[in-house]
This record gives structure tokens, sequence and C-alpha cells, in this order.
């Protein structure tokens, strides 16, 4: 069996595997979009939560959890931002 693992490995050689060449330019365009989304999907939920809030007819535990909805949702959105702050000043410095 280790024969056969051998011979495997011996097989591949380290000039037939693709290189990734993406640059800081490209890093910063794919985590541009993902934090981009996180935002987007932030906003998303801070509206839906304001509408069941609006929608909670008085209901106290309809309303606390709107507002809950509506708190982490912020708190999501203002990680992502400070993630995508982190982010630029590193790979500027990079």
């Amino acid at each position: 069996m280790t024969y056969i693992t051998q011979l495997a490995v011996s097989a591949v050689r380290t000039t037939d595997l693709p290189r990734a060449t993406a640059g800081s330019s490209t890093l910063s365009n794919v985590l541009g979009i993902v934090f981009a989304i996180a935002g987007a999907l932030a906003l998303l939920m801070i509206v839906i939560s304001g509408l069941r809030y609006i929608f909670s007819g008085g209901d106290p535990q309809k309303a606390a959890s709107a507002r809950q909805g509506i708190l982490y949702a912020l708190v999501g959105l203002v990680i992502a931002i400070m993630a995508q702050t982190i982010v630029v000043f590193v790979v500027r410095r990079v």
C-alpha cells in the first residue's frame, strides 16, 4: 500500500500545480463585494425588523423581538464596517 502512495506522490510535480496570481487589487475588489453584501443584508434586516415593529400591534413580545433584530443588525453592520476598515488598512500596508 505504501508503494502505491509513494508512486502517486512522486507522479505529481510542483510545476504542474496551478498558481494564484491575485494581487492586492483583486483581493480588495473581492472583499469589497463581500462587505457590500454584508451591509446590504444588514440594511435588509433593519427594514424587516422595523416593519415587524410597526406591525407588532402593541404586543410587547413582538415589539421586543423586533427591537432585538434591529439592534443585532446594527451591531453586525458596525462589525462589518470595522472589518472592512481593518482589511483596507492592512492591504494598503502590504
